[in-house]
């Protein structure tokens, strides 16, 4: 079937048109709906804008919701067995007075804990387990942002999902077929976090094709609710379960896991160029730059439209300064511009690690991450478990209660990227909540167990301010980076700068839940804590006070520096 031709002033078009290289699953919709509602029209541009941003962020919720489990089981591999009901092979029998019978009742004060985490050093295993899936993430990082630059990325986070689903699902197998090999859970835990580091890369890079760098930090803020929305799914259905068959807790969110990504494999569009749509959203960018240009606030930098980088490299200069001679014309779907889906795309080599290192502000950002994410993490592999075991609290309501925290993870983003748009000043929005931060871990350490109120309002607050520089850095600002005006519009910049971001992180991310295993008392924990958020706070002092000089230049003469 034709495609049916666009008005050079509208950008709505039928949904019988015809995609040859576009997923399954939009040419079957594009089937159906010539078939069925062949009058139909809707804005193209925007009904696969919403589409991406949906699967996206259903894919990398269901990542989260994997990685969450193990967090809230922790509480009943290993546990006070005095406090536990004895299970029915454990009933005294009928004339248990006899001194001669066996004595029914267990008498190994580990007898409910599951091998080999009842050793005396459960706390060392049990931190093994967070540092194998978050070591292996880590290192695996770096090369899956080299990896996404040059494969198919609806086929790379399908795939990836796909086996994510398998090893979690293969955890919680290991209660089914008895297994207490040490290696077992450490080999499932370390496959499982190198195919986990398809989800961010992946989902970072598809949303950066299609959007540009208008309203980019809120956006990504409502969208990173995702982490949050993720580790409370995956929390609530390990709950659900860990009393009960813990096995389940890690069964169900694997199978739905699988299932997800092969929506991913029949829906995502990863390209705005497969159906036809690179040339509306560059000129949707045009269109909302050039209605503010009668305005006194115009940017220093005068690089070449957000959205153009798609398949495309900046002309000469003398071309560039033409294309900005007529910026702010009236532009419509005819107007000749540089991403035209009638001309041919220039050649892009993907950039290396080194070429990456040298953009300006990645390895700030990088080291802020690494030790922001450790504390992030820190509470995401041992937050039940320390609130079970600094209160009265059972493991279901542990589990239940530390989900505030990625609630407060939610808020803390949203809150975060609309700070970072109004204030065109990423570095110092992540200073501010880090400096709020480092306090509030202590007063919630002090007193966050006088009451079950009080600790949530403050698991709440903490959950605000450490996770919403996280979730700037790792979604706003990294799109950012991987698109700046020293790249000269390469486009297969965005996923290597995002994994070395990411992956820097990481390595934090898997050193905080160690050392939190290691470390004697929980105090001192929290004091590691502090210590790694001040950390971060340094790592972006020379980029905030930059910041901050330019937001003077820009107060005296009227510019908008970006």
């Amino acid at each position: 079937m034709q495609r049916a031709r666009i008005p050079s002033t509208g950008r709505q078009q039928r949904m019988s048109s015809t995609y040859p290289n576009a997923p399954i699953g939009v040419r079957v919709i594009s089937y159906l709906s010539a078939k069925l509602c062949p009058r139909f029209q809707v804005n193209r541009v925007l009904w696969f804008k919403c589409s991406v941003l949906g699967l996206t962020y259903i894919a990398y919720t269901c990542y989260h919701m994997t990685r969450k489990p193990i967090s809230v089981v922790k509480s009943v591999l290993h546990r006070n067995c005095s406090t536990v009901t004895l299970p029915p092979e454990f009933v005294t029998p009928a004339g248990g007075n006899d001194p001669t019978a066996p004595s029914p009742l267990p008498t190994d004060g580990t007898w409910c804990d599951y091998a080999p985490f009842d050793q005396p050093d459960f706390n060392s295993l049990l931190g093994a387990l967070d540092s194998a899936f978050l070591f292996s993430y880590a290192i695996a990082m770096f090369f899956a942002g080299f990896i996404a630059e040059r494969v198919s990325l609806r086929y790379f986070l399908a795939l990836g999902m796909a086996f994510s689903g398998v090893f979690c699902y293969l955890f919680g197998m290991a209660k089914v077929y008895d297994i207490h090999a040490l290696w077992y859970f450490i080999a499932v835990q370390a496959l499982a976090g190198m195919f986990q580091t398809t989800g961010w890369p992946g989902v970072v890079t598809i949303v950066g094709r299609w959007f540009g760098k208008s309203k980019r930090g809120l956006i990504f803020g409502i969208w990173n609710s995702h982490t949050s929305i993720g580790n409370v799914l995956g929390t609530l259905i390990a709950a659900h379960y860990v009393e009960r068959d813990w096995s389940m807790s890690f069964v169900v969110p694997g199978f739905l896991m699988g299932l997800c990504g092969f929506v991913m494999f029949l829906f995502l569009v990863e390209r705005p160029e497969i159906v036809d749509c690179q040339e509306k959203v560059a000129d949707y960018a045009h269109q909302q730059r050039g209605s503010s240009a009668g305005s006194s606030n115009r940017r220093l930098d005068e690089s070449v439209s957000d959205d153009e980088y798609v398949g495309n490299t900046e002309q000469d200069n003398a071309s560039t300064r033409s294309l900005r001679g007529s910026y702010y014309s009236e532009i419509n779907e005819r107007t000749p511009i540089i991403g035209s889906i009638n001309r041919a795309p220039s050649h892009q080599d993907a950039i290396g690690f080194f070429g990456a290192l040298r953009i300006p502000g990645v390895v700030e950002f990088s080291l802020s991450l690494f030790f922001s994410k450790l504390v992030s993490y820190t509470f995401l592999f041992w937050l039940p478990f320390y609130i079970q075991h600094s209160t009265s609290m059972g493991a279901k309501l542990s589990a239940d209660v530390s989900t505030v925290f990625d609630i407060g993870g939610i808020v803390g983003a949203i809150a975060a990227g609309m700070l970072s748009d109004a204030s065109s000043m990423p570095a110092t929005t992540c200073t501010g909540m880090l400096a709020i931060a480092a306090p509030l871990l202590l007063i919630y350490r002090c007193w966050g167990s006088v009451s079950l109120s009080v600790n949530i309002l403050l698991l709440f607050i903490v959950g605000v301010t450490v996770n919403g520089p996280y979730a700037l850095i790792t979604t706003s600002v990294s799109a950012e980076l991987g698109q700046h005006s020293s790249l000269n519009g390469n486009s297969k910049a965005l996923a290597t700068v995002t994994a070395i971001i990411d992956g820097t992180g990481s390595i934090g991310a898997a050193i905080g839940p160690l050392l939190a295993g290691m470390v004697s008392g929980w105090s001192n924990v929290f004091y590691m804590l502090v210590i790694s958020d001040v950390l971060a706070l340094v790592m972006l002092l020379r980029i905030s006070s930059k910041e901050c000089s330019r937001r003077n230049i820009n107060r005296r003469y009227n510019v908008r520096i970006e």
